[in-house]
């Protein structure tokens, strides 16, 4: 049995060997990429194809609350640690899960207005107080709303 182990190891390897084989000479390799629809990679860069760029992908959203209190949550703790660029991020990615989630929208308006951009804040006070009209600080957010008129 020991004998065969050899054999089935350098058997196997050959089959391997052939799929490795370079294009035909006659066609050149900027030729075969055109064939198969690359486009050329830019010097000094490395080509990405379409579906592995983040940016050319559309993240698709479907009504889902645990993952917009999990962002809210998140967004909290860079709100509380200082950084309102990225809790933002966190409110708007969770006012996209949930639309209806009018904490999102609060604390969206909050960190908008911690970025100095009173239109975006306005918006997202407007957002909170028609899902939440007769919240406790309703008062207040239309002061601010007012304010920032």
């Amino acid at each position: 049995m020991s004998r065969w182990i050899p054999l089935l190891l350098v058997a196997s390897t050959i089959p391997l060997r052939s799929q490795q084989q370079p294009p035909p000479p006659d066609k050149p390799a900027g030729e075969l990429q055109r064939q198969r629809g690359a486009k050329p990679a830019a010097k000094g860069k490395e080509e990405v194809p379409p579906e592995e760029d983040k940016a050319l992908t559309t993240d698709d959203y479907s009504f889902n609350p645990l993952q917009a209190q999990k962002e809210v949550q998140t967004g909290n703790f860079y709100f509380k640690k200082g950084s309102y660029r990225a809790a933002e991020g966190r409110f708007r990615e969770a006012t996209k899960w949930n639309d209806g989630y009018a904490e999102a929208w609060l604390r969206l308006g909050e960190a908008e207005e911690k970025l100095k951009d009173p239109k975006a804040a306005k918006e997202a006070y407007a957002r909170y107080l028609e899902m939440a009209p007769d919240a406790k600080n309703a008062a207040e957010i239309r002061a601010k709303l007012q304010k920032l008129k």
